[in-house]
């Protein structure tokens, strides 16, 4: 993998805006090169795991989904890893993300439609060996995109509708 210039982190930007709806063109007409460069590059790095995938954003109320909560774990960072692909085939998870440290080392997102499936969820993490420490209802998540690859800016000068 070599090091990522202004197109890749241009091309990185503008996906995370949109992905499903931006085109080579436009992405190429953004960050300067033509639209065959865009698409090259793009199957780059998907092929060197820059880009894992391509993922919706749910409103899991609007599916009937109207229960989302937190649960932060601990788990022991030597079994963690068998831990996650445990908690991942756990009816109702959506996300689980790890850090660093030796306690409260999981974040565990699951989503139900009742009590009763956080209570399922909660069994079903005990039974496989994580300590929850604590669990939250979560009302929201704002996620935007990483905008500070470019180190320097090709847009400068440049009329754009892009956030600062």
């Amino acid at each position: 993998m070599d090091e990522l210039d202004n197109v890749d982190r241009g091309i990185l930007h503008e996906l995370q805006i949109d992905a499903r709806n931006r085109t080579a063109q436009e992405i190429a007409d953004k960050v300067d090169v033509s639209a065959s460069t865009v698409r090259n590059r793009i199957e780059g790095l998907e092929a060197d795991g820059v880009i894992e995938g391509y993922h919706p954003k749910i409103d899991y109320e609007k599916a009937n989904l109207p229960l989302q909560v937190m649960f932060v774990c601990s788990a022991p960072p030597t079994e963690r890893a068998e831990i996650v692909e445990q908690i991942l085939d756990i009816r109702g998870v959506v996300d689980v993300r790890e850090t660093l440290t030796g306690h409260r080392n999981l974040f565990v997102e699951a989503v139900g439609t009742n009590t009763a499936d956080t209570v399922r969820i909660t069994d079903a993490m005990h039974d496989i060996g994580l300590s929850i420490e604590s669990s939250e209802i979560l009302r929201q998540r704002r996620v935007q995109p990483f905008n500070h690859f470019f180190f320097t800016d090709p847009y400068d000068g440049q009329d754009t509708d892009r956030d600062e």
